[in-house]
Protein backbone atom coordinates (compact mmCIF):
# COMPACT_ATOMS: atom_id res chain seq x y z
CA UNK A 1 0.00 0.00 0.00
CA UNK A 2 1.11 3.55 -0.69
CA UNK A 3 1.26 6.26 1.99
CA UNK A 4 -0.72 9.24 0.71
CA UNK A 5 -0.63 11.50 3.78
CA UNK A 6 1.19 12.07 7.05
CA UNK A 7 -0.77 14.29 9.44
CA UNK A 8 0.65 15.91 12.57
CA UNK A 9 -1.45 17.38 15.41
CA UNK A 10 -0.58 19.35 18.55
CA UNK A 11 -2.85 17.95 21.27
CA UNK A 12 -2.60 19.24 24.86
CA UNK A 13 -4.60 18.47 28.00
CA UNK A 14 -4.54 21.08 30.80
CA UNK A 15 -3.51 18.69 33.59
CA UNK A 16 -1.53 21.44 35.34
CA UNK A 17 -4.81 22.86 36.65
CA UNK A 18 -5.11 19.97 39.14
CA UNK A 19 -1.34 19.30 39.37
CA UNK A 20 -1.82 15.84 37.88
CA UNK A 21 1.60 14.60 36.82
CA UNK A 22 3.51 17.05 39.02
CA UNK A 23 6.99 16.14 40.26
CA UNK A 24 10.17 17.80 41.47
CA UNK A 25 11.46 18.62 37.98
CA UNK A 26 8.11 19.13 36.27
CA UNK A 27 5.86 21.05 38.68
CA UNK A 28 3.11 22.02 36.24
CA UNK A 29 2.89 19.64 33.27
CA UNK A 30 0.15 19.76 30.67
CA UNK A 31 0.06 16.20 29.35
CA UNK A 32 0.35 16.48 25.58
CA UNK A 33 0.94 14.52 22.40
CA UNK A 34 2.56 15.25 19.08
CA UNK A 35 0.11 13.04 17.23
CA UNK A 36 0.73 11.43 13.84
CA UNK A 37 -1.68 9.77 11.42
CA UNK A 38 -0.51 7.73 8.41
CA UNK A 39 -3.08 7.42 5.63
CA UNK A 40 -2.81 5.01 2.70
CA UNK A 41 -4.28 4.81 -0.77
CA UNK A 42 -6.64 1.98 0.20
CA UNK A 43 -8.18 3.92 3.10
CA UNK A 44 -6.24 2.23 5.90
CA UNK A 45 -4.72 4.41 8.59
CA UNK A 46 -2.31 4.15 11.52
CA UNK A 47 -2.08 6.32 14.62
CA UNK A 48 0.93 7.13 16.79
CA UNK A 49 2.24 9.87 19.02
CA UNK A 50 5.08 10.99 21.19
CA UNK A 51 4.41 12.22 24.70
CA UNK A 52 5.27 15.76 25.78
CA UNK A 53 4.28 17.97 28.71
CA UNK A 54 3.14 21.21 27.06
CA UNK A 55 5.53 23.81 25.67
CA UNK A 56 7.69 22.27 22.98
CA UNK A 57 5.03 20.00 21.57
CA UNK A 58 5.08 22.23 18.51
CA UNK A 59 8.75 21.30 18.01
CA UNK A 60 7.90 17.59 17.82
CA UNK A 61 4.98 18.35 15.49
CA UNK A 62 7.34 20.24 13.18
CA UNK A 63 9.77 17.31 13.29
CA UNK A 64 6.99 14.87 12.31
CA UNK A 65 6.19 17.09 9.33
CA UNK A 66 9.88 17.20 8.40
CA UNK A 67 9.74 13.44 7.81
CA UNK A 68 6.88 13.75 5.31
CA UNK A 69 9.13 13.73 2.19
CA UNK A 70 10.53 10.36 3.33
CA UNK A 71 7.10 8.88 4.01
CA UNK A 72 4.44 10.29 1.70
CA UNK A 73 4.41 8.42 -1.60
CA UNK A 74 6.25 5.44 -0.11
CA UNK A 75 5.11 1.92 -0.95
CA UNK A 76 4.92 0.62 2.61
CA UNK A 77 5.84 -3.03 3.12
CA UNK A 78 4.13 -4.00 6.36
CA UNK A 79 6.17 -7.20 6.50
CA UNK A 80 9.42 -5.20 6.78
CA UNK A 81 8.80 -2.35 9.19
CA UNK A 82 12.36 -2.63 10.45
CA UNK A 83 13.49 -1.31 7.08
CA UNK A 84 10.87 1.45 7.25
CA UNK A 85 12.23 2.45 10.66
CA UNK A 86 15.81 2.49 9.42
CA UNK A 87 14.76 4.60 6.40
CA UNK A 88 13.66 7.33 8.80
CA UNK A 89 16.48 7.01 11.33
CA UNK A 90 19.32 6.80 8.83
CA UNK A 91 18.34 9.85 6.80
CA UNK A 92 21.60 11.75 7.01
CA UNK A 93 20.18 15.26 7.25
CA UNK A 94 17.50 14.62 9.87
CA UNK A 95 19.82 12.29 11.79
CA UNK A 96 22.23 15.20 12.16
CA UNK A 97 19.75 16.85 14.53
CA UNK A 98 20.22 14.01 17.04
CA UNK A 99 21.82 11.76 16.20
CA UNK A 100 19.14 9.35 17.39
CA UNK A 101 17.97 11.53 20.25
CA UNK A 102 15.81 14.56 20.98
CA UNK A 103 12.77 15.90 19.16
CA UNK A 104 13.67 14.37 15.81
CA UNK A 105 13.97 10.90 17.37
CA UNK A 106 10.71 11.30 19.29
CA UNK A 107 8.98 12.38 16.07
CA UNK A 108 10.27 9.25 14.37
CA UNK A 109 8.77 7.24 17.24
CA UNK A 110 5.33 8.69 16.53
CA UNK A 111 5.53 7.79 12.85
CA UNK A 112 7.04 4.33 13.36
CA UNK A 113 4.48 3.42 16.01
CA UNK A 114 1.76 4.63 13.64
CA UNK A 115 3.10 2.20 11.06
CA UNK A 116 2.85 -0.66 13.57
CA UNK A 117 -0.66 0.45 14.49
CA UNK A 118 -1.47 0.32 10.77
CA UNK A 119 0.10 -3.14 10.45
CA UNK A 120 -1.95 -4.44 13.36
CA UNK A 121 -5.16 -3.05 11.90
CA UNK A 122 -4.45 -4.58 8.48
CA UNK A 123 -3.59 -7.96 10.06
CA UNK A 124 -6.60 -7.82 12.39
CA UNK A 125 -4.36 -8.26 15.45
CA UNK A 126 -3.38 -6.21 18.49
CA UNK A 127 0.30 -5.30 18.20
CA UNK A 128 1.32 -7.46 21.17
CA UNK A 129 0.06 -10.50 19.29
CA UNK A 130 1.35 -9.28 15.92
CA UNK A 131 4.87 -9.14 17.35
CA UNK A 132 4.68 -12.34 19.38
CA UNK A 133 3.47 -14.29 16.34
CA UNK A 134 6.53 -13.35 14.27
CA UNK A 135 9.27 -15.98 13.87
CA UNK A 136 12.46 -15.15 15.80
CA UNK A 137 14.34 -14.13 12.67
CA UNK A 138 11.72 -11.53 11.76
CA UNK A 139 11.68 -10.13 15.29
CA UNK A 140 15.45 -9.73 15.18
CA UNK A 141 15.24 -8.08 11.76
CA UNK A 142 13.10 -5.31 13.25
CA UNK A 143 16.02 -4.01 15.32
CA UNK A 144 18.84 -1.75 14.21
CA UNK A 145 21.95 -3.68 15.32
CA UNK A 146 24.44 -0.90 14.66
CA UNK A 147 26.33 -0.14 17.91
CA UNK A 148 24.88 -3.17 19.76
CA UNK A 149 26.89 -6.18 18.69
CA UNK A 150 29.54 -5.80 21.38
CA UNK A 151 26.76 -6.58 23.87
CA UNK A 152 24.38 -8.81 21.88
CA UNK A 153 24.71 -10.21 18.37
CA UNK A 154 21.69 -10.87 16.14
CA UNK A 155 22.35 -14.60 16.10
CA UNK A 156 22.40 -14.63 19.92
CA UNK A 157 19.09 -12.80 19.94
CA UNK A 158 17.57 -15.41 17.61
CA UNK A 159 18.64 -18.18 19.99
CA UNK A 160 17.24 -16.26 22.95
CA UNK A 161 13.90 -15.95 21.18
CA UNK A 162 13.88 -19.61 20.17
CA UNK A 163 14.48 -20.62 23.78
CA UNK A 164 11.58 -18.43 24.91
CA UNK A 165 9.12 -20.25 22.66
CA UNK A 166 8.78 -23.06 25.19
CA UNK A 167 5.62 -22.48 27.22
CA UNK A 168 4.30 -19.73 24.93
CA UNK A 169 0.78 -21.18 24.76
CA UNK A 170 0.54 -21.48 28.54
CA UNK A 171 1.77 -17.93 29.04
CA UNK A 172 -0.71 -16.55 26.55
CA UNK A 173 -3.54 -18.38 28.28
CA UNK A 174 -2.39 -16.95 31.62
CA UNK A 175 -2.15 -13.44 30.15
CA UNK A 176 -5.63 -13.57 28.67
CA UNK A 177 -7.14 -14.99 31.85
CA UNK A 178 -5.30 -13.00 34.50
CA UNK A 179 -3.68 -9.97 32.89
CA UNK A 180 -0.24 -8.44 33.41
CA UNK A 181 0.90 -6.91 36.76
CA UNK A 182 0.62 -3.15 37.19
CA UNK A 183 1.66 -0.54 39.72
CA UNK A 184 0.15 2.89 40.17
CA UNK A 185 1.67 6.36 40.42
CA UNK A 186 -1.74 7.99 40.85
CA UNK A 187 -1.37 8.60 44.64
CA UNK A 188 2.12 10.01 44.48
CA UNK A 189 2.20 13.24 42.47
CA UNK A 190 4.25 15.83 44.31
CA UNK A 191 1.62 18.57 44.13
CA UNK A 192 -1.03 16.49 45.90
CA UNK A 193 -1.92 17.19 49.53
CA UNK A 194 -1.20 14.65 52.26
CA UNK A 195 -4.92 13.99 52.53
CA UNK A 196 -5.20 13.22 48.83
CA UNK A 197 -2.14 10.96 49.01
CA UNK A 198 -3.73 8.93 51.82
CA UNK A 199 -7.10 8.59 50.09
CA UNK A 200 -5.57 7.55 46.78
CA UNK A 201 -3.10 5.15 48.40
CA UNK A 202 -5.92 3.40 50.24
CA UNK A 203 -7.93 3.22 47.04
CA UNK A 204 -4.96 1.73 45.18
CA UNK A 205 -4.59 -1.09 47.70
CA UNK A 206 -8.35 -1.72 47.65
CA UNK A 207 -8.19 -1.93 43.84
CA UNK A 208 -5.59 -4.69 43.99
CA UNK A 209 -2.33 -2.84 43.36
CA UNK A 210 0.62 -4.30 45.25
CA UNK A 211 2.97 -1.41 44.37
CA UNK A 212 2.55 2.36 44.36
CA UNK A 213 5.02 5.15 43.57
CA UNK A 214 5.74 8.50 45.21
CA UNK A 215 7.47 11.45 43.61
CA UNK A 216 10.36 12.79 45.70
CA UNK A 217 13.13 15.34 45.42
CA UNK A 218 11.48 18.65 46.25
CA UNK A 219 12.22 18.93 49.96
CA UNK A 220 13.77 16.19 52.12
CA UNK A 221 11.64 16.85 55.20
CA UNK A 222 8.50 16.77 53.06
CA UNK A 223 9.62 13.53 51.42
CA UNK A 224 10.29 11.85 54.76
CA UNK A 225 6.87 12.92 56.03
CA UNK A 226 5.07 11.76 52.89
CA UNK A 227 6.96 8.47 52.75
CA UNK A 228 6.20 7.73 56.40
CA UNK A 229 2.55 8.61 55.80
CA UNK A 230 2.33 6.39 52.73
CA UNK A 231 4.00 3.46 54.49
CA UNK A 232 1.67 3.80 57.47
CA UNK A 233 -1.31 3.93 55.10
CA UNK A 234 -0.52 0.89 52.92
CA UNK A 235 1.30 -1.27 55.47
CA UNK A 236 4.48 -3.34 55.12
CA UNK A 237 3.23 -5.68 52.39
CA UNK A 238 2.87 -3.09 49.62
CA UNK A 239 5.91 -1.99 47.63
CA UNK A 240 6.54 1.76 47.49
CA UNK A 241 8.80 2.95 44.69
CA UNK A 242 10.19 6.49 44.74
CA UNK A 243 10.97 8.70 41.75
CA UNK A 244 13.27 11.74 41.80
CA UNK A 245 12.84 12.64 38.10
CA UNK A 246 16.57 13.42 37.68
CA UNK A 247 16.57 15.97 40.50
CA UNK A 248 19.86 15.11 42.22
CA UNK A 249 23.59 15.01 41.80
CA UNK A 250 25.10 11.60 42.59
CA UNK A 251 26.13 12.38 46.17
CA UNK A 252 22.82 14.06 46.93
CA UNK A 253 20.93 11.06 45.57
CA UNK A 254 22.79 8.71 47.89
CA UNK A 255 22.18 10.91 50.95
CA UNK A 256 18.49 11.39 50.13
CA UNK A 257 17.81 7.68 49.60
CA UNK A 258 19.60 6.86 52.86
CA UNK A 259 17.21 9.20 54.66
CA UNK A 260 14.22 7.38 53.14
CA UNK A 261 15.50 3.84 53.73
CA UNK A 262 13.63 3.40 57.06
CA UNK A 263 10.40 3.32 55.03
CA UNK A 264 11.60 0.51 52.74
CA UNK A 265 11.56 2.04 49.25
CA UNK A 266 11.46 -0.64 46.57
CA UNK A 267 13.38 1.34 43.96
CA UNK A 268 14.71 4.83 43.38
CA UNK A 269 13.85 5.97 39.88
CA UNK A 270 15.86 8.49 37.87
CA UNK A 271 18.12 9.46 40.78
CA UNK A 272 20.31 11.61 38.54
CA UNK A 273 20.83 12.58 34.89
CA UNK A 274 19.55 9.88 32.51
CA UNK A 275 22.78 10.25 30.53
CA UNK A 276 25.03 9.61 33.55
CA UNK A 277 25.76 5.90 33.32
CA UNK A 278 28.61 5.92 35.83
CA UNK A 279 26.54 8.06 38.18
CA UNK A 280 23.74 5.50 38.16
CA UNK A 281 26.27 2.76 38.84
CA UNK A 282 27.66 4.69 41.82
CA UNK A 283 24.20 5.27 43.25
CA UNK A 284 23.33 1.59 42.78
CA UNK A 285 26.42 0.44 44.69
CA UNK A 286 25.74 2.87 47.52
CA UNK A 287 22.00 2.48 48.16
CA UNK A 288 21.56 -1.28 48.14
CA UNK A 289 19.25 -3.04 48.87
CA UNK A 290 17.15 -0.23 47.34
CA UNK A 291 17.06 -0.88 43.61
CA UNK A 292 17.91 1.68 40.94
CA UNK A 293 15.53 2.15 38.01
CA UNK A 294 15.76 4.40 34.98
CA UNK A 295 14.78 4.68 31.34
CA UNK A 296 11.91 7.05 30.58
CA UNK A 297 14.34 9.76 29.44
CA UNK A 298 17.03 7.49 28.05
CA UNK A 299 17.45 8.63 24.47
CA UNK A 300 18.27 5.43 22.62
CA UNK A 301 19.33 1.78 22.67
CA UNK A 302 23.02 2.67 22.99
CA UNK A 303 22.58 4.31 26.41
CA UNK A 304 20.49 1.36 27.55
CA UNK A 305 23.23 -0.98 26.36
CA UNK A 306 25.81 0.87 28.43
CA UNK A 307 23.59 1.00 31.55
CA UNK A 308 23.38 -2.79 31.34
CA UNK A 309 27.07 -3.29 30.59
CA UNK A 310 28.01 -1.07 33.56
CA UNK A 311 25.69 -2.88 36.03
CA UNK A 312 24.16 0.54 36.64
CA UNK A 313 20.48 -0.42 37.03
CA UNK A 314 18.34 -3.09 38.64
CA UNK A 315 15.18 -2.14 36.72
CA UNK A 316 15.02 -1.03 33.09
CA UNK A 317 12.17 1.31 32.17
CA UNK A 318 11.33 1.52 28.50
CA UNK A 319 9.15 4.29 27.13
CA UNK A 320 7.07 3.39 24.09
CA UNK A 321 7.31 6.88 22.58
CA UNK A 322 10.74 8.35 23.42
CA UNK A 323 13.10 5.97 21.65
CA UNK A 324 12.28 5.28 18.01
CA UNK A 325 9.15 3.24 18.47
CA UNK A 326 8.60 -0.50 18.39
CA UNK A 327 11.82 -1.66 16.65
CA UNK A 328 14.18 0.16 19.02
CA UNK A 329 12.18 -1.03 22.01
CA UNK A 330 12.41 -4.60 20.67
CA UNK A 331 16.21 -4.22 20.66
CA UNK A 332 16.14 -2.89 24.24
CA UNK A 333 13.92 -5.76 25.42
CA UNK A 334 16.35 -8.23 23.88
CA UNK A 335 19.29 -6.55 25.60
CA UNK A 336 17.48 -6.62 28.95
CA UNK A 337 16.75 -10.32 28.53
CA UNK A 338 20.40 -11.02 27.72
CA UNK A 339 21.51 -9.25 30.92
CA UNK A 340 18.70 -10.64 33.08
CA UNK A 341 17.31 -7.23 34.09
CA UNK A 342 13.52 -6.91 34.53
CA UNK A 343 11.67 -4.36 32.39
CA UNK A 344 9.06 -2.17 34.11
CA UNK A 345 7.84 0.38 31.55
CA UNK A 346 7.25 4.05 32.13
CA UNK A 347 3.64 4.99 31.44
CA UNK A 348 3.12 8.27 33.28
CA UNK A 349 1.58 10.36 30.53
CA UNK A 350 -1.24 10.64 28.04
CA UNK A 351 -1.63 7.40 26.10
CA UNK A 352 1.55 5.76 27.37
CA UNK A 353 -0.39 3.10 29.29
CA UNK A 354 -2.31 2.25 26.15
CA UNK A 355 0.70 1.70 23.90
CA UNK A 356 3.38 0.28 26.21
CA UNK A 357 1.18 -2.58 27.41
CA UNK A 358 1.68 -4.13 23.96
CA UNK A 359 5.45 -4.18 24.44
CA UNK A 360 5.34 -5.76 27.90
CA UNK A 361 2.91 -8.43 26.76
CA UNK A 362 5.10 -9.21 23.77
CA UNK A 363 8.10 -9.41 26.09
CA UNK A 364 6.28 -11.88 28.37
CA UNK A 365 5.18 -14.10 25.50
CA UNK A 366 8.23 -14.04 23.23
CA UNK A 367 11.32 -12.60 24.96
CA UNK A 368 11.74 -12.83 28.74
CA UNK A 369 8.92 -15.30 29.35
CA UNK A 370 8.45 -13.90 32.86
CA UNK A 371 6.44 -11.41 34.89
CA UNK A 372 8.56 -11.82 38.03
CA UNK A 373 9.36 -8.38 39.48
CA UNK A 374 7.87 -6.88 36.32
CA UNK A 375 5.08 -4.30 36.45
CA UNK A 376 3.71 -1.73 34.03
CA UNK A 377 3.16 1.75 35.42
CA UNK A 378 -0.44 2.93 35.54
CA UNK A 379 -1.82 6.42 36.00
CA UNK A 380 -5.53 7.11 36.09
CA UNK A 381 -5.55 10.03 33.67
CA UNK A 382 -7.05 10.71 30.23
CA UNK A 383 -7.87 7.15 29.15
CA UNK A 384 -11.37 8.27 28.19
CA UNK A 385 -9.93 10.08 25.17
CA UNK A 386 -8.80 6.86 23.46
CA UNK A 387 -10.88 4.58 21.27
CA UNK A 388 -9.30 1.48 22.89
CA UNK A 389 -8.49 2.49 26.49
CA UNK A 390 -6.60 0.24 28.88
CA UNK A 391 -8.54 -2.25 30.96
CA UNK A 392 -7.33 -2.45 34.57
CA UNK A 393 -8.78 -4.92 37.01
CA UNK A 394 -7.41 -6.16 40.36
CA UNK A 395 -4.21 -4.19 39.81
CA UNK A 396 -3.49 -5.80 36.44
CA UNK A 397 -3.58 -4.84 32.76
CA UNK A 398 -5.87 -7.02 30.68
CA UNK A 399 -4.73 -7.64 27.13
CA UNK A 400 -6.28 -5.46 24.43
CA UNK A 401 -8.10 -7.37 21.72
CA UNK A 402 -8.74 -4.61 19.15
CA UNK A 403 -6.41 -4.56 16.11
CA UNK A 404 -3.58 -2.03 16.30
CA UNK A 405 -1.59 -0.42 19.10
CA UNK A 406 -4.43 1.23 21.09
CA UNK A 407 -3.02 4.64 20.10
CA UNK A 408 -6.01 6.31 18.44
CA UNK A 409 -7.39 9.43 20.14
CA UNK A 410 -11.12 10.03 19.60
CA UNK A 411 -11.92 12.60 16.91
CA UNK A 412 -13.93 14.72 19.37
CA UNK A 413 -10.93 14.86 21.73
CA UNK A 414 -8.61 15.82 18.88
CA UNK A 415 -10.87 18.79 18.16
CA UNK A 416 -11.47 19.76 21.80
CA UNK A 417 -7.82 19.72 22.89
CA UNK A 418 -6.10 20.93 19.72
CA UNK A 419 -3.58 23.61 20.70
CA UNK A 420 -3.92 26.56 20.69
CA UNK A 421 -7.38 26.89 19.12
CA UNK A 422 -9.37 23.98 20.60
CA UNK A 423 -12.26 24.85 22.92
CA UNK A 424 -10.37 23.51 25.97
CA UNK A 425 -7.77 26.27 25.45
CA UNK A 426 -10.17 29.18 24.91
CA UNK A 427 -10.70 29.81 28.62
Amino acid sequence: MKVVALEAHDIRFPTSRQLDGSDAMNPDPDYSAAYAVLRTDDGAEGHGFTFTIGRGTEVCVAAIRAYAPLVVGLDLDLSDLGEFSRRLLHDSQLRWLGPEKGAVHMAAAAIINAAFDLAGRVAGKPVWRLLADLPPEQIVDLADWRYLTDALRPEEAVELLRAARAGREEREAALLAGGYPAYTTTPGWLGYTDEKLVVLAREAVAEGFTQIKLKVGGDLADDVRRMELARRTVGPGIRIAIDANQRWDVGQAIEWVEALKPYDPWWIEEPTSPDDILGHAAVRRAVRPVRVATGEHVANRVIFKQLLQADAIDVLQIDACRVAGVPENVAILLLAAKYGVPVCPHAGGVGLCEVVQHLSMFDYLAVSGSTEDRVIEYVDHLHEHFTDPVRIRDGRYFAPSAPGMSAQIKPDSLREYAFPDGPAWRL
